[in-house]
């Protein structure tokens, strides 16, 4: 939002300059006329939607390293790293505006800058949900809501500049906040990365805390909290307890080796992350392909094709695309209103769940005296696999429905496009990395979602030929276009069908648990 803004009030105070007498004016202007030939308006057009395209490609990619390097050093260099390029690039700018003239070459590092410290402090805030337990997914979403909103204060810093505001002012206040953020990296941000919920270690913590607070109460509660502690350590990393146990006795007992972490190429190479990879393309494509085409998608709606445009009809398509994209902008907020609802969805009943049959049985005896044979325990990986079909389901749903209101060339339904399109826009982001922190180890998090950013990056490069097909061949009408990404998209139910198939397999795994401990149960009460 900085970088675009920066670039319109710049361009704007480049075109500031001192005017040429007449005689001198007409003879550049002659002289120009003579050696300068510009090109058409489909050329202008198909340059700005090839910037567009590389300039989305080299954000997207920058993601892949920068996920590397924050699985292997965690957030808190990421951060302090994209906080200063941020600042420095807002410094920048505004030294830039100062004369134009003479500094204008260095708003191409600024902007450098501006994109490459925006994505270090978007990427590093993704870790900071893992703080929040059975809220992961829902923080998540609504971080990366207002991440996909954050255009939306481009009118209100527009109305700032035209109210009298120097752009300098604008840009040095910019940078000071932005050292306000690198300030609370250094003094508030850990120096490892953030443990996710389901990990030994962050469990180890929590429980053993709440554990050495309630030692002394009697009965249900702290028999519990052993049962928690003993069961979900011992099933998920036994070396730490015995780690902490041999520190504790006097004794010394040799404890085994840790467990071995999981491989990244297991995480790599598993078919929930490779259908992911196809999903997330094929949505991204239809996104950006929207975004890079919706004026000329307008334009014909109002022109009816280049066959038929007069004078008048060209000035009131200019009118038409320019509220209509004032529109679309604003609209941009409905992603920091709509994000959380898919995190909510992601998270739904997490609570609720036990990681394996012994964890529930111990707690219905914590609680009751007894066990409960007839109620089934609810599984926290399968209640995920679950959250994860609905979501992504939903959000294919709601693509196919963008797809068929893209084909009626009907003015008033291109609002409904636009929510839509806000909508999809937030919700696949904010699946895919719900999907990511619930299913993959938290070290590989990173390099995952960088990994996949930089694919759908790549399937996002054939925007620029199909937008070359639709202004030439096609003469500006896009529903060809239209047609074969909707077809294209239905590829999306692949991931849900898959994620449906692999929850049936583990559910089956599981009711072969639950009957093992009950049949237990059964004959140790015989025998009594």
């Amino acid at each position: 939002m900085v970088a675009a803004l920066s670039c319109t009030q710049l361009l704007l105070l480049l075109r500031a300059e001192p005017p040429l007498p007449s005689s001198a004016a007409n003879t550049t202007n002659i002289t120009q006329d003579a050696q300068l030939r510009w090109p058409s308006c489909e050329g202008q057009e198909e340059m700005l939607n090839l910037g567009f395209t590389i300039g989305s490609f080299v954000l997207s990619a920058t993601t892949l390293p920068l996920g590397i390097f924050m699985d292997r050093f965690g957030p808190r260099p990421t951060r302090l790293v994209g906080s200063t390029c941020f600042a420095a690039s807002c410094t920048l700018m505004a030294l830039a505006s100062r004369d134009t003239q003479v500094l204008s070459p260095l708003i191409f590092l600024a902007l450098s800058l501006n994109g490459f410290g925006g994505i270090c402090l978007t990427f590093s805030s993704l870790t900071l949900p893992n703080m929040f337990g059975n809220l992961r997914s829902t923080v998540m979403a609504l971080m990366i809501g207002s991440y996909a909103s954050s255009a939306i204060t481009f009118p209100g810093i527009k109305l700032i500049y035209d109210a009298g505001v120097s752009f300098m002012v604008i840009m040095f206040t910019w940078s000071g906040l932005a050292c306000l953020i690198f300030l609370n990296c250094a003094l508030n941000w850990p120096s490892e990365a953030f443990p996710s919920p389901e990990e030994g270690s962050y469990t180890k913590k929590i429980k053993l805390t709440g554990l050495a607070l309630d030692h002394k109460v009697t009965g249900d509660r702290f028999y519990t909290h052993v049962v928690n502690v003993g069961q979900r350590l011992s099933q998920r990393a036994p070396s730490m307890e015995e780690d902490d146990i041999s520190s504790q006795d006097t004794r010394g007992t040799s404890g085994k080796p840790r467990e071995k972490s999981v491989p990244f190429r297991k995480s790599l190479c598993s078919p929930i992350f490779l259908w992911s990879l196809l999903t997330m393309g094929i949505t991204q494509l239809r996104v950006i392909f929207y975004m890079a085409a919706m004026n000329k998608m307008l334009e014909f709606i109002v022109t009816g094709g280049q066959k038929h445009e007069t004078v008048a009809l060209k000035q009131r398509a200019e009118e038409t695309v320019g509220f209509y994209s004032s529109v679309f902008g604003a609209m941009q907020l409905l992603c920091l209103l709509t994000c959380p609802l898919i995190g909510y969805l992601m998270d739904w009943r997490i609570k609720d769940c036990v990681d394996n049959p012994t964890e529930g049985m111990a707690l219905d005896d914590a609680r009751d005296g007894i066990a409960t044979k007839s109620v089934r325990p609810r599984y926290r990986k399968i209640q995920k696999l679950t959250n994860a079909i609905n979501a992504f389901t939903l959000t294919n749903i709601l693509l196919v429905a963008f797809g068929i209101t893209c084909l009626i060339n009907n003015l008033h339904l291109q609002f409904v496009t636009f929510v839509l399109h806000t909508i999809v826009r937030g919700f696949y982001h904010s699946a895919c990395g719900g999907l990511y922190a619930a299913v993959f180890p938290s070290n590989h998090f990173g390099t995952l979602t960088g990994l996949q950013s930089l694919i759908s990056a790549v399937f996002a490069l054939l925007q620029q030929p199909l937008f070359i097909v639709m202004v030439g061949r096609l003469k500006g009408n896009p529903f060809w276009v239209n047609l074969g990404l909707l077809l294209f998209s239905l590829l999306g139910f692949l991931l849900p069908s898959y994620l449906f198939y692999y929850r049936a397999r583990l559910q089956r795994e599981h009711t072969t648990d639950w009957e093992g401990p009950l049949k237990a149960l059964s004959n140790s009460e015989v025998t009594a």
